[in-house]
């Protein structure tokens, strides 16, 4: 009951940093990824209780992306804030390798090396998440429709586990995904549009 009880806290107070987390993201602000590496913190203990091993994986490169993804933001490849943009063929080919190899990787490896009970869901789950969190670190609008590929998936799973919490903050944030791609694609237009005024 204790460890039980301990789990259910950590799990509203990673969905409180997740929530503020997505929703600057939406609104295309860096400081997301602050709040962004708190939740993600937090997630491991709980997973690592669950035994949804491949989504601790999953929380370290979010970590490590989350990084990366901050910087790049703040500087990018030209010591100046990185645009939204969206992907070219060689991106679109790289977030499909990386979802493709991640799934082998994560399948043949929680099937055979570990105790987990769902190890191809889980392995799919992280797939989609390995690429979108790659493309949100790059700044590509093409980041919530893998994110949320990965989140579609992994409500049904977070309630198998009996993790309510966390299914609700996934239900959460496939809904502000679907409103992050449609702001961030305004934006997008906006861009272009005035790029294309001062031609």
């Amino acid at each position: 009951m204790e460890l039980f009880s301990e789990i259910v806290l950590l799990q509203w107070l990673g969905t409180g940093f997740g929530v503020v987390q997505v929703l600057l993201a939406r609104q295309n602000n860096v400081h997301n990824y602050l709040f962004g590496i708190v939740a993600i913190l937090i997630s491991i203990w709980v997973l690592y209780q669950s035994r949804l091993y491949a989504d601790i994986l999953l929380n370290l490169y979010y970590l490590i992306m989350s990084i990366y993804g901050w910087f790049y933001w703040k500087l990018g490849k030209k010591a100046m804030e990185t645009p939204i943009s969206s992907s070219n063929r060689k991106e679109h080919s790289i977030a499909i390798g990386i979802a493709m190899g991640c799934f082998a990787i994560m399948a043949y490896w929680l099937s055979q090396h570990t105790d987990s009970d769902v190890p191809f869901w889980d392995a799919i789950v992280v797939a989609f998440a390995w690429s979108g969190m790659w493309l949100m670190a790059k700044r590509k609008i093409e980041n919530w429709i893998y994110l949320n590929i990965s989140n579609i998936i992994s409500i049904p799973l977070l309630i198998y586990k009996e993790l309510y919490i966390y299914a609700g903050l996934t239900a959460f944030l496939f809904a502000v995904a679907i409103s992050g791609y449609l702001k961030w694609k305004r934006i997008l237009e906006k861009d272009e549009s005035n790029r294309f005024a001062r031609a």
